[in-house]
């Protein structure tokens, strides 16, 4: 029996229907990924599921007795509060059950008393209310978090943890989620997602995470020109079927355009004779013409060009032993040369130094120690997260382009209507404040406004936070091709894979290390790097029992032959051979998979992007040879 039944709902938001006539239900243990393009209607749509907001008409039916818990996406808590107390909230009702049972079982004894003891005594136990504290600290526990912490104190990330903590000791059968990996990390984005997959209730979640989408949902629902369409499986699945489905779609219009225009041009020629044929026409084609003008076409695209500027010289900066401290080392002995054309990714939890490491490459502050020598004719342009550049109060226009109506892009100028319009934002919209933005649309205005500057280097701190996908799409296609330099701070797993030729980690106590590739790279060559470092922390651990028995006997001779006894010289050197021979197989996995990441090679030369393939996969193999016998020999070194 479903849990949530929405038949026929409507909402209109203006002259445009956010909701027409739109059905859906939600199942018991569902996990549903929500999505569509912003300002579609899918923050007002979970507000109206959890009875928060009404629709203009239709029916929501719940099934009887359900829990329902809704986490926005910027939760709001009094300041000084502890996060005991902020968390506490969630168990209001239970908190209060017992203290009107504890209360009525000292007051005085009657007949209603009675009768209401049973009432509450029935209720706590229906809820598990009894040990309501117990529920908070464990659940605080299993968060990671700070009873006695003052909520003002703390970051985003946290502040949306402990959302999440308020909202599961209320033990809901539905849990809606609006936007719940904003602010936070890697590492947490990970954790949530393996908490929603244990989770027992039912999910409804608003994200533009695609990886995320594909880790937890089981079914898509996408909210597209009013009308909700449901998709077995998880974003990967969904984007099968959608092509599908928009192919056919397209095929279809272009028949009946077709069909439309013939018959337009036979009625203008005039009918002949009243026969019951041409009445038939004539009520065929009035039919077709009501279709077409209520047909709903798909929203346009979003269509993304950047001021390159000047070209800037080879080095774009060069970093050798810099180190920053604070209250605590950020970045310490860190080198590296960024060059012209590098797509650089940052990965770090937060307050790891992210945004000091930034700085010190760009120069904008001095390190402690170190050199940090920025390049030639270097223009950057800076995308903030927090948004602090927004001038709430001007237009649209004035925020892109002060004091003109025209901007120049390349060389060429444009309108600054004409360039708002190819971000989704409609002429009449222009004069509007940007305080009337959704958090998308400013994320869009933001970027506008950013490849509206001239700049050879991109800095763009979290730009995917409440931008739709078809945008991100467009964006990863965008930066691709940007012949400048970029710096991209984000958690969106999909789109450093897609955007970025090397990744520069941070390792932890202020040590920060560069990785070619993306983030699937990366994480292979971590967990490499990891074993590797973890085996030989263990050879140089090893006890010498020569030492102890035979004080005489020099030490390191003996360990260093009893060490190799067992592998004869042939093994010896294959052994001392192989780190070697990983290494050069990981760099040649990540060149190819740098060089495979250009769209263009499988439009132009797709022999060549096969042979590239095969060659990936023999060198995984080869690998997982390689660092088999290397271990193999490794042990057999040490007994």
């Amino acid at each position: 029996m479903a849990l949530i039944v929405l038949t026929d709902a409507k909402l209109a938001f203006g002259h445009v229907d956010l909701l027409a006539n739109t059905a859906f239900s939600l199942e018991s243990g569902e996990r549903v990924g929500l999505i569509g393009r912003n300002g579609t209607g899918k923050s007002s749509l979970l507000k109206i599921l959890a009875g928060i907001e009404k629709m203009d008409d239709g029916l929501l039916q719940y099934q009887q007795g359900l829990r329902i818990v809704y986490v926005p996406q910027e939760p709001i808590f009094e300041a000084e509060e502890t996060v005991f107390d902020a968390v506490s909230k969630g168990v209001a009702q239970a908190k209060a059950l017992r203290e009107e049972y504890e209360a009525l079982s000292i007051g005085e004894w009657d007949d209603v008393a009675h009768h209401r003891l049973d009432e509450v005594q029935s209720q706590l136990e229906a809820l598990s209310c009894w040990n309501w504290e117990q529920r908070v600290h464990e659940t605080l526990d299993r968060l990671h978090l700070d009873a006695e912490v003052k909520i003002n104190t703390l970051s985003g990330g946290t502040k949306k943890r402990i959302a999440l903590a308020r909202a599961l000791v209320e033990m809901p059968d539905v849990l809606l989620l609006d936007e719940p990996t904003n602010h936070l990390d890697l590492d947490l984005i990970s954790w949530l997602e393996d908490l929603l997959k244990e989770y027992k209730g039912s999910v409804i979640l608003i994200t533009h995470d695609r990886a995320f989408l594909d880790n937890v949902c089981t079914q898509i629902v996408e909210l597209d020109r009013g009308i909700l369409r449901t998709y077995p499986g998880n974003f990967s699945a969904y984007e099968v079927l959608k092509d599908q489905e928009m192919n056919s779609e397209s095929l279809a219009n272009a028949r009946a355009d077709k069909l439309l225009a013939q018959e337009e041009v036979w009625i203008r020629k005039g009918v002949e004779a009243r026969r019951t044929r041409s009445v038939a026409r004539i009520a065929r084609l009035e039919a077709l013409r009501t279709t077409r003008s209520q047909r709903r076409d798909a929203v346009g695209q979003v269509k993304l060009a950047v001021s390159a500027g000047d070209r800037s010289g080879k080095i774009v900066a060069d970093l050798q032993n810099a180190s920053k401290s604070y209250d605590r080392p950020i970045v310490k002995d860190f080198t590296a040369t960024i060059l012209r054309g590098d797509k650089v990714g940052l990965l770090g939890p937060n307050g790891a130094g992210k945004t000091t490491l930034l700085k010190l490459i760009l120069g904008t502050i001095a390190p402690d120690s170190g050199t940090a020598t920025m390049g030639t004719r270097i223009e950057v342009a800076y995308f903030d997260q927090m948004r602090e550049g927004l001038d709430l109060n001007a237009s649209l226009e004035d925020y892109i382009s002060p004091g003109s109506e025209w901007i120049e892009i390349n060389g060429n100028k444009k309108h600054v209507k004409s360039y708002l319009s190819d971000f989704l934002f409609a002429p009449e919209r222009t004069n509007s404040p940007v305080s009337t933005l959704s958090g998308g649309e400013r994320n869009r205005l933001l970027l506008a406004r950013l490849f509206a500057r001239p700049a050879n280097v991109l800095v763009l701190d979290e730009p995917t936070n409440d931008l739709d996908i078809d945008t991100l799409d467009l964006l990863e296609q965008l930066l691709q091709g940007y012949k400048g330099t970029v710096f991209l701070v984000s958690h969106d797993r999909y789109f450093l894979d897609n955007v970025v030729t090397s990744i520069i980690a941070n390792e932890g106590d202020g040590f920060w290390r560069e990785y070619e590739g993306g983030y699937e790279d990366w994480k292979i060559q971590k967990a490499r790097s990891d074993k590797i470092r973890a085996a030989n922390s263990g050879v140089k651990s090893e006890p010498k029992p020569e030492v102890k028995i035979e004080p005489k006997v020099e030490a390191k001779p003996v360990a260093a032959k009893s060490g190799v006894q067992k592998l004869n010289g042939k093994e010896r050197q294959e052994l001392e051979a192989l780190p070697l021979q990983i290494e050069n197989l990981e760099t040649e996995q990540a060149d190819i998979g740098i060089a495979m990441s250009n769209p263009d090679l499988y439009k132009n030369e797709p022999e060549l992007a096969a042979s590239m393939q095969a060659r990936l996969s023999e060198i995984t193999a080869d690998l997982d040879i390689k660092l088999q016998r290397w271990g193999l020999l490794l042990s057999r070194s040490e007994s």
